[in-house]
Parts: C-alpha cells; structure tokens; sequence
C-alpha cells in the first residue's frame, strides 16, 4: 500500500459505519483490535497500521482510497418517512446511505448534466403557515410544471426524474423507515429522495415518492425539529395531502367515482389511478365526499375484508424503479469514458453498493447487459485548445428527457 495510513478520515469511517448497521465495537471485533482503538480512529486521535487499514477496507467491502477521500459536504437535515417503531440506528443508516448515494451522483456528474431542476417554489419557513388550499395549489402547479395535466400519472419515478430529483431506492433492511427527502450541498442545492424497497408494494412506493415530493416543495424552507412531534407531525398530514393531490387531482378523480362510494367500486379505479383504496379513502374523506363516520366504516371493512396491510391487486403495479442514475453509467460505459470494471473503483463503493444504489441488474458487473443510449458526454475544450495534444477530447453531456411510458 503506496498511501500513508495518516490519509484516513475518520468522518468516512464514522459514515461507513453507519451505512453498514456496525458498532464500533463490532468492527473492532472484525478487524481484531480494542473497541477504544476504533474509537480513537473515529476522533482522529490515532491511525491503523497499513496492514489493519486494509482489513478495515475489506471488512467494510469499501475501496481503501474511499477512506482517505475528501469528505463531501453533509446532505441537509432530512425528513423522513417513518412509522412509529423507527430506530435511531435506522435512521442513521438510511441517512448515510443517503449520502452515499450524494457522492455517487457527485461523481457521475463530473462526466454528464443531470436534467434541470423543475419543482414548484415555495417559501414557507413554518408548517402551520400552509393552508390546506396551498397544498392543493403546489401539487397543481406541479403536475402544470410537469405537464401531467389532470389524468392519472403513468410513471411517476419518471416525471420526479425529469424534473431533476435524484432517487434512489433499494433494500436497506430497515422495512421501518419507508423513505426520507434532503437536499444536496454538493450538487448545487438538487434534492434527494431515497425510498425502501423492502416491502416490494407499488402502490406504498409510489405513494412514499408522492410524500417526499411533497416535503421537497412545501418544507423546503422550514427548519426540521426532529424532536418536535407535533411539528413533525402536521409536516407529515401535509406531505400525505399533497401527495393525495398530486396523485388523485380533485376534479377529475372525484368524476370517476361512483356513488355511493363502497370498496368494490373503489378497487375497480386502483389499477387506473396507481393508489391504494387506503390512499383513495383518505382523499375522499379530504374532499367532502365522505364524512368522519362514513370513513371509519369504509377502513372497518376494508380491514374485516383484506387485513390492514394488504389489498387485492397489490401485485398489479410494479414498484417503479429509478432510471436516471443507470442510464447514466450505461452512457458512460457505452462511450468507454468508464470501462465496466472501473466504475465501482471511480465511485469507491462495492459493486453491490453501486448495483442498489444506481439501481442496475444484479448481474451488471458480472454480465454487462446492452447499454441503452441517453445522453451525450460533457463538452470540454478540445486538445488544441487546452494545449494538450494528448489529452483526449471530450464532448458535451446532457442526460436526454426520459421518453414517457404507460404502466402495463
């Protein structure tokens, strides 16, 4: 190992911590050393031997020159899309993966343009400022912005990409923290969404991307008190009204449904609007067109009917999946800008980090499938002009808008 072991950053070690679910502790036990030596480590206060710094890489299944890198600037504090049972050890980890997922698209970015930003402006700086009716107007202008008009919304992972968020989703193990929005400090202010894929439903995806929109649009400005409940909470029924809206657009869903409203009439539009029957009650009791009683014996027989979790045709929607960060590794590896082998080491993470976090086919790095054209490459100057002749040229980069598809 060429590179001194002072290079270590305990920042990274702190974060590659966390994104593994791993104690100090438990990484002092993998690498063979005191727990206090992985905590003096972490504070900066002393560093591995080469050959413990090593073992720290493979235990962590990280490039070592990733742990001596630079560390980026922190996402800003996000907001997260829980349950109740949500651990701090989950958040944590989510957050850092979230960070991880930062740094890929930072990365990346050196070679391409990602589509430019298009959400809604809003300056809210406190929740209780947001009226129920400014929760319908963003989600409006937002469909206006994205040119969704008032239909159904074929494929939203596609519109949100378009409009310039970055999304990542995988499997986190973490099924009690469902998703959470920040924006990036390292990509010039783009917002982050990041979404569990863990319980593989269409339908609570799809509705999560809705709710981080929403958090994106509406609290863009409003200070994040984790410790505030009540505040956390009008946060969170603001981001479930805005993603009812922007999903179930009052005027035209409201017209689809037949009165009076029961379950079986409710299912039949499920497939047609992408949402839940849960999803579209809820919207319906916000509208008027159910009252307080009316809902709670509508949820009563659902839950006597199917369970409190689980619908019929839960399987009909297929999860949507990111594109924007795969497509971009396919255009650079089409135009050998990457070759396949080198993507992982440019980005520092395992393959299997790259494979969830890219969302590319499990067998990317072991069988390349067909590289689907999206974009072209950045421009830079040419060699005449930098006065390098042996500098190889590079030409401009813009990822293409995504074509739009319908669900099957």
């Amino acid at each position: 190992m060429t590179m001194g072991i002072r290079d270590l950053q305990p920042a990274r070690l702190e974060q590659a911590l966390a994104a593994r679910s791993l104690t100090k502790g438990q990484l002092a036990s993998l690498v063979g050393v005191s727990a206090s030596t992985v905590t003096k480590w972490c504070k900066g206060d002393q560093s591995p031997e080469a050959e413990t710094f090593e073992r720290i890489a493979s235990v962590l299944n990280l490039q070592a020159e990733w742990l001596t890198r630079p560390v980026l600037k922190a996402i800003a504090t996000p907001l997260y899309r829980k349950n109740s049972s949500a651990l701090k050890a989950g958040l944590a980890k989510l957050g850092a993966r979230t960070e991880w997922g930062q740094e890929v698209a930072t990365r990346l970015a050196e070679h391409v343009d990602y589509p430019d930003l298009n959400l809604p402006e809003r300056s809210f700086t406190e929740p209780d400022q947001i009226r129920k009716s400014d929760i319908e107007e963003a989600a409006e202008e937002c469909r206006d912005l994205w040119q969704l008009g008032r239909a159904p919304v074929q494929d939203l992972m596609l519109a949100a990409e378009g409009a310039g968020i970055i999304v990542f989703r995988e499997e986190t193990d973490v099924a009690v923290v469902e998703g959470l929005s920040s924006w990036s400090r390292e990509l010039e202010g783009r917002p982050l969404v990041h979404l569990s894929a863990d319980k593989a439903n269409g339908f609570r995806s799809r509705f999560d991307l809705a709710h981080e929109i929403g958090h994106l649009i509406l609290h863009k400005h409003v200070e994040q008190r984790v410790d505030d409940k009540v505040r956390y909470n009008l946060m969170e029924r603001q981001a479930h009204q805005f993603a009812g809206a922007l999903l179930l657009p009052a005027q035209t869903f409201a017209n689809d449904v037949r009165v009076p409203i029961n379950l079986d009439n409710l299912l039949s539009l499920k497939q047609r609007w992408g949402a839940s029957v849960g999803a579209m009650l809820m919207r319906l009791h916000f509208l008027g067109l159910l009252n307080d009683d009316e809902k709670l014996v509508l949820f009563k027989r659902r839950s006597a009917r199917w369970g409190a979790k689980a619908e019929p045709g839960d399987d009909g929607w297929v999860p949507e999946r990111p594109r924007l960060l795969k497509r971009t590794v396919d255009l650079l590896v089409r135009e050998s800008v990457l070759p396949v082998d080198r993507v992982a080491p440019f980005l520092g993470f395992s393959t299997n980090d790259v494979v969830q976090l890219c969302g590319l086919e499990a067998t990317y790095f072991s069988a390349p499938g067909r590289v689907v054209e999206l974009a072209t490459l950045r421009s830079a100057r040419t060699p005449s002009e930098t006065g390098d002749e042996s500098a190889p040229s590079m030409r401009a980069a813009a990822v293409l808008a995504f074509e739009a598809g319908r669900r099957r």
